[in-house]
């Protein structure tokens, strides 16, 4: 066991069957004598085994993901369930990840509980990749002797809140996709296009339309001025990234106004009561008082004033107010979201009527990501046909009238 406990690496290997036929391959081992040793279990005489290379750029390690988690869950869950051991569930997982610094978070904790740490301490050593919440549930089902229950209840909140982020993140990046591509295309024509019949121009004598004026002063100022509108953008995003990841106070208005925008502010909304029902379900299922449930609550749906609204609704319930009287006097969850959690209150049934509540606002999200996505593909055209357009306009409006003028 204190071998196997070592941090799996992965060898190379060249040899033969046992019909002397040459094959090679790549195996995980903690050592070059124990994969010789599993090599020669499988009937294969080892000729060369030696230690794989490491890439020359990015150490070969990939970075672990929310989805990596996600699934890791998933592939625990499932071995439990199937009766095999939490030790042995962890050597079966690392040993067929790919990602080696997934691997060695795994084999991490492996190494902790088998040494006697429980599961949940041992997530509670790698913040960076389990977060509160995650360490309470799987504590929780520890406690109550249901861990593989509680891994696979885990499991389905994790792929559904990335499935949910997913579908967010594609309607975000549709609109800015739209400007993004303007942008570069308006450039490129200003810069490129707009000199060639600038010069040409140069020879007719004739005073210019307005319109062509405005375009070949504003071709002129993109030629001279180009990088310093390239740093300007770049520079704009870094300067909202960072004040929005450095002020809490400008993360929070940030947070308010989004919610306000056309469409999106309305795929956020939805995306965060459906983040509010799906935790709470989850947390309140596994036994969590209600109080500490909102805890967890307030910090997963991704939005400040969702956040601001349940930790109000945290303190109404602390001092005996029902969840659904609590939520209609904070005036941002849905109607329907409320009467959900009145008929899962009054029947007892509150966890069930929660993921109702998840369940129904994911779809919501889904099908206005979907909505978005078919509206912006025509306006995208609209939009490039307008500035595309345009500038032929402002480019041809003088060779019309000179022909004009010959006629």
């Amino acid at each position: 066991m204190a071998e196997k406990a070592q941090k799996l690496e992965p060898y190379i290997w060249e040899g033969k069957d046992r019909k002397g036929n040459k094959s090679k391959g790549e195996l995980n081992g903690s050592s070059l004598s124990l994969v010789k040793a599993q090599l020669r279990k499988q009937g294969i005489v080892p000729d060369k085994v030696k230690k794989k290379p490491k890439p020359l750029f990015g150490g070969g390690s990939k970075k672990i993901t929310p989805f990596d988690i996600a699934m890791l869950t998933r592939q625990l869950a499932t071995m439990m369930k199937a009766g095999v051991p939490l030790v042995q569930s962890f050597d079966i997982v690392a040993d067929g990840l790919e990602n080696k610094g997934l691997q060695e978070l795994v084999m991490a904790i492996r190494n902790d509980i088998s040494s006697g740490t429980s599961f949940a301490s041992s997530l509670r050593k790698h913040p960076k990749h389990f977060d509160n919440l995650y360490c309470n549930l799987v504590d929780s089902g520890e406690k109550a002797g249901a861990l593989e229950k509680m891994l696979d209840r885990i499991a389905l909140y994790l792929e559904k809140t990335e499935l949910l982020k997913k579908k967010v993140k594609k309607a975000m990046t549709y609109p800015i996709a739209v400007v993004a591509v303007a942008i570069v295309v308006t450039a490129i024509l200003l810069v490129k296009v707009v000199p060639q019949f600038e010069s040409l121009f140069q020879g007719f004598g004739a005073e210019l339309p307005v319109f062509t004026q405005m375009v070949v002063r504003l071709s002129e100022w993109m030629q001279t001025w180009w990088f310093v509108v390239l740093i300007g953008i770049v520079g704009t995003i870094f300067l909202f990234k960072e004040a929005k990841r450095r002020s809490q106070k400008f993360s929070d208005f940030v947070d308010k106004y989004v919610l306000k925008l056309p469409v999106v502010g309305e795929i956020l909304d939805k995306s965060a009561v459906a983040k509010f029902g799906r935790v709470l379900s989850t947390t309140f299922a596994a036994g969590v008082p209600l109080v500490d449930a909102l805890d967890s609550v307030a910090g997963a749906t991704g939005n400040a004033v969702y956040r601001d609204a349940i930790q109000r609704i945290k303190n109404d319930v602390s001092s005996g107010t029902q969840l659904q009287a609590s939520m209609r006097q904070q005036d941002v969850f849905p109607v329907m979201a409320v009467q959900l959690t009145a008929i899962g209150e009054e029947s007892g049934n509150l966890d069930e009527m929660l993921e109702k509540v998840a369940v129904h606002y994911e779809a919501v999200v889904d099908d206005m990501v979907d909505n978005l996505t078919a509206l912006m593909e025509p306006m995208i055209m609209a939009v490039l046909g307008v500035l595309v357009g345009g500038l032929i306009i402002a480019m041809y409006l003088p060779i019309f009238q000179m022909g004009q003028v010959v006629g």
